[in-house]
């Protein structure tokens, strides 16, 4: 099929109008969530929740101040941070830590003031260059590899001043492996957590109590009840939390040769300040689960997110595909391609979505034929199938079929961190 055929199919499928295009919707956190997800003893879900793009918009008060969450598997995340700095709380009022710390105060953000009363402080806490994600499912852009000679931020030894660092480093991806020392990252995975996470309240209460362990004279002491819930680093074999973060760098480094990235190409990504280390770290890991081909090309797509939210759709992305993979061996990815479209045997090929709520819009329309006429052309598809992890409207269904995709809900298998549910 020529370029011609393709830009027909595409003007004449949305001349064909489908279905009426829809507007961003708005949804009830109780009807759309367990009561326990929704309120906690310690937090709050507002109930109006809305979807400007692919996520839904959640808006968390807390004991330990206002958050927000940007899709439901930031959500469940977040839920688990704030759980995590309850049980800080709790050791910090023990007699072994009292003794050990000297006096010295662990820093929960207990009573932070409120985002309700001052805007700027949620802005800012949870990532100001955060924006609305509304990302291009087709082709990936032309940016040019400049950004592989660009100065690397500078990450400064944990004896020079971690406690004003931690401050500038919360919300900030780049900036999240400041003050994170050995005794930190213990202390993360007792208590189920990213190390490197950019909640600011935990970031910094893991610096706290990093410095104040340093010598893990508190940690093995200590027996931290956690929930039975698993975090995005515990299947990752323990990386983040066992090695320093220039030991987990080689390993991606590692990892990224042998899927076939060049240099030039990996640079970029390495340095990506949209990606955490952890992120960094489970996009790789996935990826070399399959290395199919195809997966060295989508290493630079993912490299040209912008920030935080649009890197984990990248991650996710990836660990749907392994997860198809275990049961569906893939044999080739589409290539030059935001949307992870995999080619998983006997003409069947299936995109992998990480989106919480699809609508019909113009740009999905657009995507959905130009995607279909690709798969059918170079990964010679006989079938297609989109597996979302949410849930699509009837008209972006009816939309989807009439471009040739049947359309699956609820697919999560593979993410590490799955979605509020």
């Amino acid at each position: 099929m020529g370029l011609l055929p393709w830009f027909l199919i595409v003007s004449c499928g949305l001349q064909a109008g489908t279905a009426d295009f829809e507007q961003p919707a708005t949804f009830q956190a109780s009807k759309i969530l367990p009561g326990s997800v929704v309120r906690g003893p310690h937090h709050t879900v507002a109930e109006r929740v809305t979807a400007e793009h692919y996520y839904q918009q959640f808006q968390i008060t807390s004991t330990y101040g206002d958050m927000e969450a940007e899709g439901r598997s930031v959500l469940k995340t977040r839920l688990v941070e704030i759980d995590a700095l309850v049980r800080l709380d709790d050791v910090s009022r023990t007699e072994v830590f009292v003794k050990a710390a000297g006096g010295a105060l662990l820093n929960t953000g207990r009573g932070v003031v409120s985002a309700l009363r001052d805007p700027e402080a949620t802005v800012k806490g949870i990532g100001s260059g955060i924006k609305r994600f509304g990302v291009n499912l087709g082709r990936k852009g032309k940016r040019a590899f400049q950004s592989a000679t660009a100065d690397e931020p500078k990450h400064e030894t944990e004896d020079e001043s971690v406690a004003s660092k931690a401050g500038e480093a919360a919300g900030s991806a780049a900036l999240s492996v400041l003050g994170v020392n050995g005794a930190a990252r213990r202390w993360a995975q007792k208590l189920n957590v990213d190390p490197y996470t950019t909640n600011p309240v935990l970031h910094e209460a893991l610096v706290s109590i990093g410095k104040i362990d340093a010598a893990g004279r508190i940690a093995t002491r200590i027996v931290v009840p956690i929930p039975m819930l698993l975090s995005t680093t515990a299947t990752v074999g323990g990386l983040v939390w066992g090695a320093d973060p220039e030991q987990v760098r080689k390993v991606n480094e590692q990892r990224l040769r042998e899927l076939g990235v060049s240099e030039q190409e990996a640079a970029p990504f390495l340095k990506s300040q949209a990606f955490t280390l952890t992120n960094q770290t489970r996009f790789v890991a996935a990826l070399s689960s399959v290395n199919a081909p195809g997966c060295a090309d989508y290493v630079s797509t993912a490299a040209e997110s912008e920030d935080e939210r649009e890197a984990l759709f990248f991650v996710e992305s990836a660990e749907l595909l392994a997860g198809l993979h275990e049961t569906r061996p893939v044999s080739a990815i589409l290539m030059d391609s935001r949307a992870m479209v995999a080619d998983a045997g006997s003409g069947r090929v299936v995109a992998l979505l990480p989106f919480d709520y699809v609508r019909w819009t113009e740009a999905l329309a657009r995507s959905a034929l130009e995607i279909a006429a690709r798969a059918r052309q170079e990964l010679h598809a006989r079938s297609l199938e989109a597996n979302l992890t949410g849930t699509v409207s009837e008209a972006a269904r009816t939309g989807l079929a009439a471009a040739g995709w049947k359309v699956k809900e609820g697919v999560t298998e593979g993410l590490l961190f799955k979605p509020a549910d």
